[in-house]
């Protein structure tokens, strides 16, 4: 605990120190000054502040005033002397923040009983804000741990929809991290990455619902095959959507909208440029460039430049041209996303890069 005086007049100092000595242990610390007076107190932390009513340059009022507009200056207890009996200046004073009045010349026990008073709302205050601080670290230590369990939950349900399609297992994992990297170069606040991160690989959740003869067929898919895959985005939406979870909900707009195409093209719903969600326009360049620059056991990947010029060369079509030109301007990154998580896929004699997947 701490106490700060401050009185233009030196013998009013001398007697508020010998008097704020009589406080169990509590140092003081004066000043005559009132402008040196006030960047102390803005760059220090203290308990009590006695303060003279009537100083050169800055008054009390005005000091006040000040110090209680700076951050965390708002509640420490303010005792203000005078010898006023004005009710204006005392109304003046507590509109200002003053939190008890004193009046010269100043009486030991009153005040005595004052300032403890004072220093006890003030270890009040403290403790009640450790307690907030402490109540906050919990909340946040047990919302993340839920939030942990959430996306491990939600991404072992992706896994469980992506083993029911040829793809392999770190397809999930590279392009939730191009999305949070497109994210990121578009602008888009910390919090909106995370979410986008962590509900990206939930993108093809719907194909739970698509029939094996139709995931799982080796051949290209007939117009009423094509017709029944597509069907996987709107099931993945009503999968996820009216979830409590602004995770999922995030997730079944992805769900519905990864599939768009930017010249309104695509499906389920034929949007085009904006009217597309953001994050699906994100992750459609990101869940297209990884199976593009992915091995598969019917495919050899694409070398990264040659499918930095698919991106390119459909930008405006298929893609936002934002989304793809926020991938590319990070295009160390993306080789470090790309190069950090390979699969381990055996090589098949005679493989060849085929051409880029179809809309399915």
């Amino acid at each position: 605990m701490q106490i700060v005086i401050v009185d233009d007049n030196r013998v009013n100092v001398a007697l508020l120190k010998a008097l704020a000595r009589q406080l169990s242990e509590v140092p003081s610390v004066d000043f005559t000054d009132p402008v040196p007076a006030l960047q102390w107190c803005l760059t220090h932390d203290f308990d009590l502040l006695l303060l003279d009513y009537m100083m050169p340059v800055i008054d009390g009022l005005s000091f006040i005033e000040q110090l209680r507009l700076h951050p965390g200056k708002a509640d420490v207890p303010i005792l203000m002397i005078t010898a006023s009996h004005e009710a204006q200046v005392r109304y003046d004073a507590l509109a200002r923040g003053a939190s008890d009045f004193l009046t010269k010349p100043v009486d030991r026990p009153e005040f005595l009983a004052r300032a403890k008073n004072m220093l006890a709302l003030r270890r009040s205050q403290k403790a009640l804000a450790e307690r907030a601080a402490t109540l906050a670290e919990e909340v946040e230590r047990a919302t993340r741990v839920i939030a942990e369990r959430e996306y491990d939950t939600i991404l072992r349900l992706s896994r469980a929809a992506e083993y029911r399609d040829p793809e392999t297992g770190l397809h999930l994992v590279r392009m939730a991290l191009y999305s949070r990297l497109i994210g990121h170069q578009l602008g888009l606040p910390e919090a909106m990455l995370d979410m986008l991160h962590r509900a990206a690989p939930m993108h093809d959740i719907g194909k739970v619902g698509t029939p094996d003869h139709i995931l799982l067929k080796p051949g290209r898919l007939d117009d009423r095959e094509m017709a029944i895959m597509r069907e996987h985005a709107a099931i993945g939406y009503q999968i996820l959507r009216d979830s409590p979870s602004p995770l999922l909900r995030m997730a079944a707009v992805i769900a519905h909208s990864h599939h768009e195409k930017f010249d309104g093209s695509g499906y389920p719903q034929g949007l085009r440029g904006e009217a597309i969600p953001l994050v699906g326009r994100i992750v459609a360049v990101a869940d297209v460039f990884d199976a593009l620059t992915s091995k598969r056991p019917y495919k050899k990947a694409w070398p990264l430049e040659q499918a930095r010029s698919f991106l390119v060369d459909n930008a405006g079509s298929h893609f936002d041209p934002d989304c793809v030109e926020a991938l590319l301007s990070a295009w160390d990154e993306v080789t470090a996303i790309h190069d950090r998580h390979q699969d381990t896929l055996p090589e098949e004699p005679g493989q060849a890069t085929t051409p880029a997947p179809t809309a399915a």
